[in-house]
């Protein structure tokens, strides 16, 4: 499939997550439990349209998982189990946390992904943006100095991506949080909006990202 999107996407740098250029980004983890976050995953659905983003299933952090991602990947500290799933096909934005995220892979997606290094005055342009495709059961780790958003689509039924952050990451800020760092949207949550997403624009985001909305195309 990659050589297809490569082919249709001759404007992206366009890689694989297992090539040597995600490693500026993040890491391949072999040895994360995807069949038992898959089964986990069944329970959910792609909208018709747009993205649904839990930051945290309650019923999914009362099992072994939780633990065994908090003492394996995370360093003791606590983790919220949640997804990502939709039919998102543009960048939109740019957002970083002050921590790894980890994305499993329950259909193929891309991801769109840039580097905290080349913000500039406050703003990042899409001529650095990478793509990486990453295939159904794949798990990887996102530095916490990566730019990324949302999943691409690969296919019409859409994506589904787990999504394993620090606990409280993506949360409501408290009042006297807001207003101290414009790029601050949520909890652990630093944002650059794209112009064009008229959905974080009304809501105060930071109108950071230089150039065309990014799209990937798969037909």
């Amino acid at each position: 499939m990659i050589e297809e999107l490569k082919t249709l996407n001759k404007s992206l740098k366009l890689s694989s997550v297992r090539d040597d250029q995600f490693r500026k980004f993040g890491n391949v983890l072999p040895d994360f439990p995807v069949g038992i976050m898959a089964q986990l995953m069944e329970g959910t659905n792609i909208p018709e349209d747009g993205n649904v983003y839990i930051p945290s299933v309650s019923e999914w952090e009362k099992g072994k998982l939780k633990q065994l991602v908090e003492s394996r990947y995370f360093g003791g500290m606590s983790v919220q189990l949640g997804y990502c799933n939709g039919r998102n096909s543009h960048l939109n934005g740019l957002e970083f946390h002050k921590s790894s995220e980890i994305n499993i892979a329950i259909t193929d997606f891309v991801l769109l992904l840039g580097h905290v290094n080349d913000i500039k005055e406050g703003h990042y342009s899409v001529e650095n943006i990478q793509a990486f495709f990453v295939p159904k059961g794949t798990a990887v780790e996102l530095f916490q100095t990566t730019l990324h958003l949302a999943p691409c689509k690969v296919s019409d039924e859409g994506f589904k991506c787990a999504v394993i952050l620090p606990e409280g990451t993506n949360s409501p800020l408290h009042d006297e949080d807001k207003g101290y760092d414009e790029w601050l949207f949520m909890k652990n949550k630093w944002l650059l909006s794209h112009p064009d997403n008229k959905r974080f624009m009304s809501r105060g985001a930071h109108a950071g990202i230089v150039g065309e909305n990014v799209a990937v195309v798969y037909k």
